[in-house]
């Protein structure tokens, strides 16, 4: 990966909207070259998809929570019963596992506290193999989908 393939995701980063053409007059290389360019990193895996960053608390999710989660056992039907379960929540916007304890932290939204309740009593506390849910409401978001340093 060579400073022009970089200034692709760079600017790609900070607008995936923009067209080749653009593209190319931003980073300094003719259409050809950079389209071959943006093909090479689609494919190679650079860049997985295109989307566009909705604001939670536009669209009514005004309630964010951090769930840290322990889980009982650690093999793998457990692991992949959970992991399964936890990608059926559409509210679970973000699951990570995480090396110790705890096994999993989930970053979660939701319209408010009362939807947060139901969903953690409801969903969140009836997933296999779950042994302990800790959660923290979070108070501001300071950053949020930064662009990858490049």
């Amino acid at each position: 990966m060579d400073s022009f393939d970089k200034k692709i995701l760079a600017e790609l980063q900070l607008d995936g909207r923009l067209t080749v053409t653009e593209l190319a007059e931003r980073i300094g290389l003719s259409l050809s070259p950079c389209h071959r360019r943006l093909k090479a990193l689609e494919q190679s895996g650079a860049i997985r998809d295109y989307r566009a960053q909705l604001d939670p608390l536009a669209l009514g999710l005004n309630f964010s929570a951090l769930v840290f989660v322990t889980m009982r056992d650690g093999n793998q039907t457990s692991v992949a019963k959970f992991e399964a379960a936890v990608i059926d929540i559409p509210q679970v916007i973000e699951a990570r596992r995480l090396f110790g304890d705890p096994d999993y932290m989930l970053n979660v939204v939701a319209k408010d506290l009362e939807a947060f309740q139901k969903l953690y009593d409801n969903r969140l506390s009836a997933m296999p193999g779950v042994q302990r849910l800790t959660s923290t409401l979070v108070m501001k978001s300071v950053i949020q989908n930064r662009a990858l340093p490049l």
